[in-house]
């Protein structure tokens, strides 16, 4: 298969210029102008490539790399190859990705899908609607009555956006999204699939009578929303996604949830209605949170948990369901001895022994 990229191609860096960025050092002065074109992995890298270790797991990778140079952490130096350009530092990915973001700048946020600046032919504007300048419109979008499109936003192909919705300046809305019933802040990146602003969940009793949704959505500034989440506008009050928070893709909001600012919610976890996550909130992969429950600022939820109580602040909490994160893992441990406790017991030698 044909090798084809996505990014249009660097023009690459010195390796002084890199030591600049990251506050990196190197003792090889007369590399310093060796320049840089891209990154890789240790065991992909090759001879204008920057890669980084900081892990003893890919010290074997480090010892046959075919890269220019490596980010490191000093204890590596020994293990790293002659003809390797070492730039020693105390937080290697992080200055990698420092390196990798000037590189492809333009990979840190989408862009048009049909490449376009503009608003284009065969878009759906209704002439209520409001969009300032620069805004790029694909193929297929719908933006509905009175809403308003702040400068430099992108919506992409199929989008949909409803009456009255808000959205604020250099937002990405991906392609296929809906979003009603929502105010949107700036610098916001929705991904493709999301859905944001319909109904929240609520039926009562045995008729399953439908409760009237009339919250909002509110998302506020450079909130990052991954590729087919959901998030259900508020019953009686809103449902707020705080400033500068991070959702990965196919989560699921619940309708009057609140989450604070620079939250991280890893994929497939689940909010059920009313839940308050505080500040500083992190949730690993397909956590769910009960109806009500609150997580204090700074509390961390391990991946796979099923959380029923509030967490304190600044607590880790972890299990099925979710505990302090030191009982989760002594029950772990207890379960594990009586288990194999449990395998030292004789079966019986055969079918009539146990009639």
């Amino acid at each position: 298969m044909e090798k084809r990229t996505f990014f249009d191609r660097p023009a690459g860096l010195t390796v002084a210029e890199i030591m600049v960025l990251t506050g990196a050092e190197c003792r090889d002065a007369a590399r310093l102008s060796h320049v840089i074109t891209d990154v890789a992995p240790l065991e992909l890298a090759g001879p204008n490539d920057l890669t980084f270790i900081e892990s003893n797991k890919y010290v074997d990778a480090l010892a046959t790399t075919c890269a220019a140079a490596c980010l490191m952490l000093q204890r590596f130096e020994s293990r790293a190859p002659s003809t390797l350009i070492l730039l020693p530092t105390e937080r290697p990915y992080r200055a990698f990705v420092n390196v990798h973001s000037e590189l492809y700048p333009q990979s840190l946020r989408p862009t048009s899908p049909f490449e376009s600046n503009d608003i284009a032919r065969g878009s759906t504007i209704h002439p209520t609607a409001r969009l300032g300048s620069g805004i790029t419109v694909d193929p297929g979008a719908v933006i509905g009555p009175r809403a308003e499109i702040g400068a430099g936003s992108i919506i992409a192909a199929t989008a949909v956006i409803g009456p009255d919705v808000v959205i604020g300046r250099d937002c990405s809305i991906g392609a296929g999204c809906s979003i009603t019933h929502t105010l949107i802040g700036e610098r916001v990146v929705i991904h493709p699939g999301c859905h944001i602003g319909q109904d929240g969940f609520g039926y009562i009793g045995a008729t399953q009578q439908k409760v009237p949704q009339t919250g909002r959505v509110i998302i506020q500034d450079d909130v990052e929303i991954g590729a087919g989440t959901t998030i259900d506008r508020g019953g009686i009050r809103d449902t707020i996604i705080g400033e500068a928070t991070k959702i990965d893709n196919l989560c699921q909001i619940g309708h009057n949830v609140v989450i604070g600012r620079h939250c991280v919610i890893v994929a497939q976890s689940g909010l059920s209605g009313s839940v308050t996550l505080e500040d500083f909130v992190v949730l690993g992969g397909r956590v769910a949170i009960a109806s009500h429950v609150t997580i204090g600022r700074g509390g961390r939820v391990a991946g796979g948990s099923g959380v029923m109580n509030d967490v304190p602040p600044g607590r880790t909490w972890g299990g099925y369901p979710a505990r302090p994160r030191m009982q989760w893992m002594r029950q772990l441990v207890t379960l594990a001895r009586l288990t194999k406790s449990g395998e030292k017991t004789e079966a019986p030698s055969s079918l009539s022994d146990e009639s």
